[in-house]
C-alpha cells in the first residue's frame, strides 16, 4: 500500500491507493480534550440565546468551513429529520379522508408499492377501498373496461352507495389482476385473429344481400336488398320483426332509442318507431337513391345518387324540415358524416368535401384518391376513407393533408370504421382487414406492420360493418350477417369473476 496525507482546510484526511484506485480513510475520533466539553457547552449556551435567523446564519458559516466528508455526515444526520410521513400523520390529525384522497390518484403499480411502505399505509388503502375506486375510475374513463364490466358482470360490485354494500378491499385487490389478464387476452385475440364466429342467414326471398346494419347489446337492425328491414335478437340470433314499406333496396340506416331512419333506392327516407315498427314519417326530396344518412342532436344529413347532400332540422320524428341542400360534387355522393364543426361528404368524383355544419358553407376539398370514394368515417381531426382504387387514406381535416395510404385490399373498399386503436375495413374482395391506427398515424412505422389481421369468412362482397372493443359485426352480398367475437373465444377457459374465486 502507498499511503500519504492530504491536509484539508480543517483536518488531515488519509488517502490509500491500492491497485490503481483510491479510497478515503477516515481517522478515528480522538478522545475529547479537556477544554472541548466546556467550550461546546459555552457555544450551545450562546447559540440558544440567539434568534432563529442568527442561529441559521451561524450554522451556515460553520458548514461553509467544513470539508466534503463532514458535509456527508451532516446530510446523513439531517435527512431523516427532514422526511415526513404525511400519509401516517394525516389520520392522527383526524384527516384520514385526505390521506385516502391522495393515494386514490395512484395507478395500480404505484398502489402496489404504496401497500409495502408500512402497515399504516396498507391500512389506509384497505379501509379506503382504494382498489375498488381505481377499478371504478377505469370503468368511468375507458370503454374497454366499461364494456368488460358489463359482459363479465363484475359491474354489480361497483358504485355502491355504502362500502358495506359490497365485498371487502381484498376482493377488488384480487379482481384487478384478473381484469388485466382478461384485457391482455382480448388484445391478443385481436392481434392473432382468434375469434368465435356466429352467422345469421337472412334468407331473403328474392334479391340477396344485406346492405347496412347497426347493433347494440340487445339487437341487430339490418337493411336488405329485398326492400325489408329485419331486426334480430342479438343473443339468440332470431328474427324479431320485419319492417316493410320501402319499394327499393334499403341502402342505409341509423337508429337510436326512439326511431329508426332508413334510406332506400326508392329515393325516400323513412322514419320508424324503434319499438313498434310503425312508420312515423316519409321524406320525399332526393331524385335518386338515398345512399347514406346520419343524424345526431336534432340534425340529419342525407346524400344521394343525385349528387346532392340534404341537411335537415330534426325536431322530432314527425317534425323534420329541410334546412339546406349542398351541391358541389360531380358524381353520386356515397357517404356523409358530421359533428358540430364539419359535415364531410365523399363521392364517386374521387373527392372528399368539407362543409361548415353551422353555416353549410363549403370549406375545402380533400384530393388524393385515384377513383371514386365509397366510404368514410370522420371524428375529431381524422377522416378515414375507402375507395374503388382499393386503398384507404387517412386525412387531417383541418389542413387537408393525407397522412397515410393503406394498401392491401384487392377490390373496392366498401366500408370502414375506426376507434382509438384500430381501423376495420371491408371490401368487395370479401375480406375484412384490421389495421393498427396508432401505427398508421406514425410516419416512421413500416407499411408492412400496419395490417394486423385479415379475416376471411364471407363468400361475397362485404357491404357494411360495425365494431367495438369485443366484436365485429359485418354484412355481405352473400345474404349473411357475421358476428366475430374476440371476447368469448374459448368459453371453457374464460376467466370467472366471483367472490368465491377471489
Amino acid at each position: 500500500f502507498l499511503t500519504f496525507s492530504y491536509e484539508s482546510p480543517k483536518k488531515n484526511t488519509l488517502w490509500q491507493i491500492s491497485n490503481g484506485t483510491s479510497s478515503m480513510i477516515v481517522p478515528r475520533k480522538r478522545a475529547s480534550e479537556g477544554n472541548y466539553e466546556k467550550e461546546k457547552d459555552l457555544c450551545i449556551k450562546f447559540f440558544d440565546q440567539w434568534s432563529e435567523a442568527d442561529q441559521v446564519e451561524f450554522v451556515e458559516h460553520l458548514i461553509s468551513r467544513m470539508c466534503h466528508y463532514q458535509h456527508g455526515h451532516i446530510n446523513s444526520y439531517l435527512k431523516p429529520m427532514l422526511q415526513r410521513d404525511f400519509i401516517t400523520a394525516l389520520p392522527e390529525q383526524g384527516l384520514e379522508h385526505i390521506a385516502e384522497n391522495i393515494l386514490s390518484y395512484l395507478d395500480a403499480r404505484s398502489l402496489c408499492a404504496a401497500e409495502l411502505v408500512c402497515k399504516e399505509w396498507q391500512r389506509v388503502i384497505s379501509e379506503g377501498m382504494l382498489w375498488k375506486k381505481l377499478i371504478e375510475r377505469m370503468v368511468r374513463t375507458d370503454p374497454l373496461w366499461k364494456g368488460l364490466s358489463e359482459r363479465r358482470c363484475w359491474d354489480q360490485y361497483l358504485f355502491k352507495n355504502r362500502p358495506t354494500d359490497g365485498p371487502p378491499n381484498s376482493f377488488y385487490r384480487s379482481l384487478y389482476p384478473k381484469i388485466i389478464e382478461d384485457i391482455e387476452t382480448i388484445e391478443a385475440n385481436w392481434r392473432c385473429g382468434r375469434h368465435n364466429l356466429q352467422r345469421i342467414q337472412c334468407r331473403s326471398e328474392n334479391s340477396k344481400g344485406v346492405y347496412c346494419l347497426q347493433y347494440d347489446d340487445e339487437k341487430i337492425i339490418s337493411g336488405l336488398r329485398d326492400n325489408s328491414i329485419k331486426i334480430w335478437e342479438k343473443t339468440s340470433l332470431e328474427c324479431l320483426q320485419i319492417l316493410t314499406g320501402h319499394t327499393g333496396s334499403v341502402l342505409c340506416l341509423q337508429y337510436d332509442e326512439r326511431v329508426i331512419v332508413t334510406g332506400s333506392s326508392d329515393s325516400t327516407v323513412r322514419v320508424w318507431d324503434v319499438n313498434t315498427g310503425e312508420v312515423l314519417n316519409t321524406l320525399i326530396h332526393h331524385n335518386e337513391a338515398v345512399l347514406h344518412l346520419r343524424f345526431c342532436n336534432g340534425l340529419m344529413v342525407t346524400c344521394s345518387k343525385d349528387r346532392s347532400i340534404a341537411v335537415w332540422d330534426m325536431a322530432s320524428a314527425t317534425d323534420i324540415t329541410l334546412r339546406r341542400v349542398l351541391v358541389g360534387h360531380r358524381a353520386a355522393v356515397n357517404v356523409v358524416d358530421f359533428d358540430d364543426k364539419y359535415i364531410v361528404s365523399a363521392s364517386g368524383d374521387r373527392t372528399i368535401k368539407v362543409w361548415s355544419t353551422s353555416t353549410c358553407e363549403f370549406v375545402r376539398t380533400l384530393n388524393g384518391h385515384k377513383r371514386g370514394i365509397a366510404c368514410l368515417q370522420y371524428r375529431d381531426r381524422l377522416v378515414v376513407s375507402g375507395s374503388s382504387d382499393n386503398t384507404i387514406r387517412l386525412w387531417d381535416i383541418e389542413c387537408g393533408a393525407c397522412l397515410r395510404v393503406l394498401e392491401g385490399h384487392e377490390e373496392l373498399v366498401r366500408c370502414i370504421r375506426f376507434d382509438n386503436k384500430r381501423i376495420v375495413s371491408g371490401a368487395y374482395d370479401g375480406k375484412i382487414k384490421v389495421w393498427d391506427l396508432q401505427a398508421a398515424l406514425d410516419p416512421r412505422a413500416p407499411a408492412s406492420t400496419l395490417c394486423l389481421r385479415t379475416l376471411v369468412e364471407h363468400s361475397g362482397r362485404v357491404f357494411r360493418l360495425q365494431f367495438d372493443e369485443f366484436q365485429i359485426i359485418s354484412s355481405s352480398h352473400d345474404d349473411t350477417i357475421l358476428i366475430w367475437d374476440f371476447l368469448n373465444v374459448q368459453p371453457s377457459t374464460a376467466i370467472h369473476y366471483s367472490m368465491q374465486n377471489m
